[in-house]
Parts: structure tokens; C-alpha cells; sequence
């Protein structure tokens, strides 16, 4: 069995994490929910780390993080060691992320991206392997900043 996927969001991101909660309801993918769990303001630094947690201690596949921009949440999670967090809002970006940088958390703007357009990402960023290959070097050379 496949381990959950990780979602985290702040207040301005609360709307579109429900709505891609409510597609992978839909398509059978199981998650865990870290928050916010209303449009009560919070933190994004402060959500972002829970699910990023998640994923790198093993307990979750990877995350799909939300915030008004995507941008802010994504910055938060990139400074967890271990993650490597994209701020997409296009197909192309979501899938090329999984197979060249290996991403294993996406974010997204809830207030840049819609609902239709989020589950497409989504869809693509959890489908989508990563090549390896003369990208694994990439990815060491990633992972070797974090240890600066």
C-alpha cells in the first residue's frame, strides 16, 4: 500500500487544499491533513513544517503544500533539509519537476491557481516518476547545499 501524501496550507491556501482534498477523496489517494483547518489566519512557515516532516521522516509520500501565492510556503519548505519543494501553477512545470529535480513537494497558490487546474498538477506531480539518470548528480549537488 502506497503511503499518504502530506498536505499542509495557511489561511490562503485553506480553500484550495479542501478542494484538492475533495479530488483525491474522489480518486482514492490517502492523505493526511496537517492544516489550517479554517480560513483563520495562520503562519505559512508554521504550516509548511508538519507535512514536510511527514515526508522526510518517511511517514508520507510527499506533500502538496497551499498558500495565497504558493511562493511563500514553498520557501518555508525548502529550508527543511531533505525537501525539495516546487511553487507550480502550470502542467509542464509539475511534471518536469518530478522527473528531473525529484520534487517531493508541491505548492500552489490559492489564490493563483483554480480548483480544476490544481487537481490537473496534482494528478501530474503524484503520477510522475523520476527519470534518475544524469539527473541523480543534480539532485546530490541539491542535497550538498543543504550541508553547507
Amino acid at each position: 500500500m502506497e503511503k499518504p501524501v502530506a498536505l499542509g496550507a495557511d489561511h490562503g491556501g485553506y480553500s484550495l487544499k479542501e478542494a484538492v482534498k475533495k479530488h483525491l477523496d474522489e480518486i482514492g489517494v490517502e492523505y493526511i491533513d496537517f492544516g489550517t483547518h479554517s480560513e483563520a489566519s495562520v503562519d505559512y512557515p508554521d504550516m509548511a513544517v508538519p507535512p514536510c516532516e511527514a515526508v522526510v521522516n518517511g511517514e508520507c509520500r510527499c506533500a502538496l503544500l497551499f498558500c495565497g501565492t504558493g511562493v511563500g510556503i514553498s520557501m518555508a519548505a525548502n529550508k527543511i533539509p531533505g525537501i525539495r519543494a516546487c511553487c507550480c501553477s502550470d502542467t509542464f512545470s509539475a511534471k518536469y519537476t518530478r522527473l528531473h529535480n525529484d520534487a517531493n513537494a508541491l505548492c500552489m497558490g490559492g489564490r493563483v491557481v483554480g480548483p480544476g487546474l490544481a487537481c490537473e498538477l496534482v494528478d501530474l506531480f503524484l503520477t510522475t516518476g523520476f527519470e534518475g539518470g544524469r539527473h541523480c548528480a543534480r539532485i546530490e549537488k541539491i542535497s550538498a547545499l543543504e550541508k553547507r
